[in-house]
């Protein structure tokens, strides 16, 4: 269970193979094709599972095609990587058939965002670190998109370490413990179930596309009478895009603000993570320093 010592999955060596999967919505072929020759240029080997690139309603398969995509790239020992085309809506569907699968098929990296935040708390089941990152849809972007930059280097064996300038609305403070979470409203529904990631000390990572402010708030409540935020270690809040203000708050960092300040762990806010072009990857379920201060916010890794 997610709740020991977490294993770092082995870095990515030249030629380390690469596998696509769409566990969630469907995606234009295009990007995959794109990011599949991005991925060539750094010197890796890429395999596009069978249904990455399919189309059933607004999935890229049926539940059990997408299973079966998962379940091959995950139970091949020599895929290394297992890169998600882009979120959307499913990758839940997907959970309690893998959690059945043995612990070897989570030793190698899962990297994306949004929606697939449902799999990083698979894999914190499983003591397991992954990535919060770039997925194919935005790798293909290529120059356009160089934070994906990065994010191979750490996949390498690289620093993955955060900087970032201070924030107004930022609480100074130090806070120790793993990193959880990611997109909120998916967090939400985790929350209360085998695959829910919080536990004491741990520091929440929260970000979040098109919810309105309101229901961001109604999401927090609902983590606060789960007893999460009495939990917490420190609180990271990456971006809230593609919302706007409303007749009780100007801005949604306003609203979490005010939330939290009957609480008294660190709070860093505007991180750069999330529906944004600098999305900086960021290890999940992996025990880090959270330092906020007057001068800055620096996140580094034990």
């Amino acid at each position: 269970m997610g709740n020991g010592e977490m294993r770092m999955p082995p870095s990515l060596r030249r030629g380390g193979k690469v596998a696509i999967v769409s566990p969630a919505s469907k995606i234009e072929p295009g990007l995959i094709d794109a990011a599949v020759g991005q991925l060539q240029r750094e010197e890796l080997e890429v395999v596009v599972m069978p249904h990455a690139k399919g189309v059933c309603g607004s999935f890229s398969g049926s539940r059990e095609e997408r299973l079966e995509d998962m379940r091959r790239a995950m139970e091949d020992d020599t895929v290394r990587c297992i890169l998600c085309s882009r979120g959307g809506y499913g990758a839940v569907h997907l959970l309690d058939e893998l959690d059945r699968l043995p612990g070897r098929c989570f030793d190698k990296w899962l990297v994306g965002f949004s929606d697939i935040t449902a799999l990083h708390a698979l894999w914190w089941k499983h003591g397991v670190v992954s990535m919060h990152g770039a997925m194919a849809k935005y790798i293909g972007m290529g120059e356009e998109f160089p934070f994906y930059r990065t994010e191979i280097k750490i996949l390498r064996g690289g620093d993955a370490g955060l900087e970032c300038a201070a924030d107004g609305f930022n609480r100074e403070g130090v806070a120790e413990g793993k990193i959880v979470g990611g997109n909120l409203a998916v967090m939400g529904g985790l929350i209360g179930t085998p695959f829910d990631p919080v536990e004491d000390g741990c520091i929440l990572f929260i970000e979040d596309i098109a919810e309105p402010i309101y229901k961001v708030e109604r999401i927090l409540w609902q983590l606060r009478l789960r007893g999460v935020f009495d939990r917490l270690g420190g609180l990271m809040v990456g971006q809230f895009t593609d919302y706007r203000p409303s007749a009780d708050w100007q801005s949604m960092e306003a609203m979490i603000t005010s939330f939290v300040k009957g609480y008294r762990f660190p709070v860093a806010m505007n991180l750069p993570v999330g529906h944004i072009d600098n999305n900086h990857p960021l290890l999940l379920n992996r025990r880090a320093r959270l330092a906020v201060g007057a001068e800055g916010v620096m996140v580094g890794y034990e």
